[in-house]
């Protein structure tokens, strides 16, 4: 499946992810800028927080009671944001666009 991330600074980056992948986990492997994931994935920090598209936002679901209080830490928290770390690759999310927030 394919997922795209925009960048703060305009670029985007548009890569392959495969199914039951971490978003997270996708944006390491394919060095996305701003995705730290310095927790690796364990909900104990939001640097790998990010906007899902509105038009996503319901595929995606919506954040469970411990990602909502990490979200708490984010920066710049807006309706649709995620931490990517809870948001699994499956055949729904195929084309899902994700904005990386400013550092």
């Amino acid at each position: 499946m394919q997922v795209t991330w925009k960048l703060p600074g305009g670029e985007a980056v548009t890569e392959t992810v495969d199914y039951g992948q971490s978003l997270m986990e996708a944006a390491l492997a394919h060095d996305v800028s701003g995705v730290v994931g310095e927790c690796g994935g364990c909900l104990a920090c939001a640097t790998c927080h990010v906007y899902v598209d509105p038009e996503w936002a319901a595929k995606c679901g919506t954040a469970g009671g411990f990602e909502d209080a990490m979200l708490d830490l984010a920066e710049v928290r807006r309706e649709t944001s995620r931490l990517s770390c809870q948001i699994e690759a499956h055949p729904d999310l195929d084309g899902l666009v994700l904005e990386v927030p400013e550092a």
